[in-house]
């Protein structure tokens, strides 16, 4: 194992979890009046929806998806009966629909954004690295399913199941378990952390706003009084 293997898979998991919570939280605290999504559908809203849909679809099918698949203990899948290669097919074949829809959403939105002048002439550097990330992650991502067709035995993706249960665990030993990984997937993986590095300093920060709006469903009436 290279030192690089040790840095980006045993040390940068940590840095990049603690800049996304720490970094939202002073983003919320110092700027909130920043924490917005910045639409643009008043300035021109063709291809706005389809892209929209596309890709909001795409991106959260594939978050629960990983989220799901890399962090359930391998002991719930062996008491359902879920063998390792059925599994891992069904990751193939899920992330490739999801992705393809998330990949579809965002060239969409990537055309309009550019190809427009208003649009472009308010578009923050920010939101073009952004945008621009998330195309490549996701280009390398569904490159991956071409790897993992090959090894339908499910090893790989229980050696990232493993991985990402050691991360979130605080288990020793994390960097070790990548050693035998591809390239492709950890070019995959870095791309996603980073993701969560940059996530506080975007307008991504409003996908909190999206959690937090299933308290709004619980809150309490709003009392108003004639004068």
């Amino acid at each position: 194992m290279s030192a690089l293997d040790h840095f980006l898979f045993g040390i940068y998991p940590y840095i990049a979890l603690a800049i996304f919570f720490f970094g939202s939280l002073a983003r919320f605290e110092r700027e909130q009046y920043s924490w917005k999504t910045d639409s643009s559908q008043m300035l021109y809203a063709g291809q706005l929806r389809i892209g929209n849909i596309l890709f909001h679809i795409g991106i959260l099918g594939l978050f629960f998806g990983h989220f799901v698949g890399l962090l359930t203990p391998v002991a719930v899948w062996d008491a359902l009966g879920v063998s390792h290669g059925f599994k891992q097919m069904v990751a193939v074949v899920m992330g490739g629909i999801f992705g393809i829809s998330a990949l579809i959403g965002m060239v969409i939105l990537l055309v309009r954004r550019l190809g427009n002048p208003r649009i472009r002439a308010v578009t923050k550097a920010a939101d073009k690295l952004v945008s621009l990330w998330i195309l490549l992650t996701l280009l390398l991502g569904l490159s991956t399913i071409f790897i993992s067709v090959e090894h339908t035995d499910g090893h790989l993706m229980l050696v990232l199941m493993t991985w990402a249960q050691h991360i979130v665990t605080l288990r020793s030993g994390t960097a070790e378990l990548m050693a035998e990984v591809p390239l492709l997937f950890k070019a995959h993986l870095f791309m996603g952390m980073t993701l969560f590095v940059i996530f506080p300093f975007t307008r991504l920060v409003h996908v909190w706003s999206g959690f937090g709006a299933l308290t709004y469903i619980t809150r309490a009436w709003q009392l108003v009084r004639t004068r």
